[in-house]
């Protein structure tokens, strides 16, 4: 019998640990804490790193390995229509916890008084997306090569999905080539484990400088919104996703449970791209196939930014209310409509879900643009609960394709789901060799 591991050396033990110390050194020594910024940005950018190569080993092997090609624009058809329903839902959830606790109400704020200039970098940002259009026109790269260099998720999706298409097509020369991505992907993921190891430093950072920046007491007039945002997330997750997850076959608890480090990390970075990799890979030991999880997980962090949604309605509502800006219903409908176009394309990179909160402001100016400096001093915190609730929320829609697709163990999936996070990472670990 295999000796378990004691508790301090799970990887999910670590990165709570180094939070808490995180939180304490950024409280008590604030100019320690945001010196320890680039532990966070140097984790992140490790892992950033890695994830143009995962994509395009993942989502090459499993379009090439697929004896029906057929079955790829069946799998994608029904991973968007999930995608809609659900993000819909979210940006819903957003409008009408905002008109039932009304958070901004009550802070009277002056657009007039604010500083433009405060959020103008944002704005700009915004102003220069293009829409819709020029959303689909980014998928396409400048060269081959520059969207694996860039790492832009739309991109590489694009030349992986149009690799593994081009290899299926080879025969015996496919096949080959087939057999050598699987062993690019096997190093690619060798190497994740190895940057993975550090995620405990890159909490510490991340979570130290947050709270040495903006400290807590400086952000009391806003913890309301926060406070808001947390709990509707929250709930998004437990009643949403859990029914989904019931009607898939499992407890949205055991698979929050299942995923608790990967969380942590996202919590100590402030970003869902941090956890990519290991998501894709656990979600393989659930007993979803890999051709399904590499295509529908990857293209959630472009399509289904549940997080995002619920924090772009809920914050167009609060900066209403702040401002004292009464909404009509057809601009509520306005704003719902364009934030489900502009809400396309977050890839969990910190700090989208602002711009494109910029964005629809922009085109729907009911709400001063000006008003997004109230939320500069809370973004940080903001994207934190956005991440988490992407990263949850594509996980759920990775297993319901499987299992609309006939092709999820559901007994394996119970079974794993149900065993201690040591044993998990033991059997992550074994996967990957």
């Amino acid at each position: 019998m295999a000796q378990r591991r004691p508790w301090y050396a799970a990887l999910y033990a670590q990165v709570l640990i180094a939070i808490v110390i995180g939180i304490l050194i950024g409280h008590f020594f604030p100019k320690a804490g945001v010196a320890l910024k680039p532990l966070g940005d140097g984790f992140v950018a490790l892992i950033r790193m890695m994830i143009a190569p995962v994509i395009f080993c993942v989502v090459v092997q499993g379009i090439a390995s697929m004896s029906d090609l057929k079955k790829v624009g069946t799998v994608g058809i029904k991973a968007l229509i999930y995608f809609e329903i659900v993000s819909t839902l979210a940006l819903i959830a957003g409008i009408v916890v905002a008109k039932v606790l009304h958070p901004g109400s009550g802070l009277n704020i002056d657009p007039a008084a604010l500083d433009p200039k405060a959020a103008s970098a944002f704005a700009i940002h915004a102003s220069e997306s293009g829409g819709f259009i020029a959303f689909l026109l980014g998928f396409i790269p400048r060269t081959f090569v520059d969207a694996l260099a860039g790492g832009a998720v739309p991109q590489v999706l694009l030349i992986s999905i149009l690799t593994g298409f081009a290899i299926s097509r080879m025969g015996e020369a496919g096949l080959r080539a087939t057999r050598a991505i699987e062993v690019a992907n096997k190093v690619v993921f060798g190497i994740i484990r190895i940057i993975v190891k550090a995620a405990p430093l890159g909490a510490l950072g991340g979570m130290a400088f947050t709270v040495g920046s903006y400290g807590f007491a400086s952000l009391s007039s806003l913890l309301k919104l926060v406070g808001t945002f947390y709990l509707t997330s929250a709930l998004f997750i437990v009643i949403v996703f859990g029914l989904i997850a019931w009607w898939v076959g499992f407890s949205i608890f055991s698979f929050l449970a299942y995923i608790k480090a990967e969380l942590l990390i996202v919590l100590g970075t402030s970003s869902s791209e941090t956890v990519l990799p290991d998501m894709m890979r656990k979600l393989e030991l659930l007993g979803a196939p890999r051709s399904i999880v590499g295509l529908v997980f990857p293209t959630g962090y472009v399509f289904n930014t549940d997080g995002t949604n619920i924090y772009l309605t809920l914050s167009v509502l609060f900066l209403a209310q702040a401002t004292n800006i009464h909404l009509s219903l057809t601009q509520e409908l306005a704003i719902l409509l364009f934030a489900l176009i502009a809400s396309k394309g977050g890839s969990g990179v910190t700090g989208t879900g602002f711009v494109t909160l910029a964005a629809i402001l922009a085109a729907v100016p009911s709400v001063p643009v000006q008003s997004l400096a109230i939320l500069l001093g809370v973004e940080k915190f903001m994207s934190e609960c956005r991440a988490i609730t992407n990263v949850v929320g594509n996980g759920v829609a990775t297993l319901v394709v499987s299992r609309w697709e006939g092709e999820l163990d559901v007994p394996k999936m119970r079974e794993i789901m149900a065993q201690p996070a040591s044993n998990n990472d033991d059997k992550q670990d074994a996967a990957g060799q």
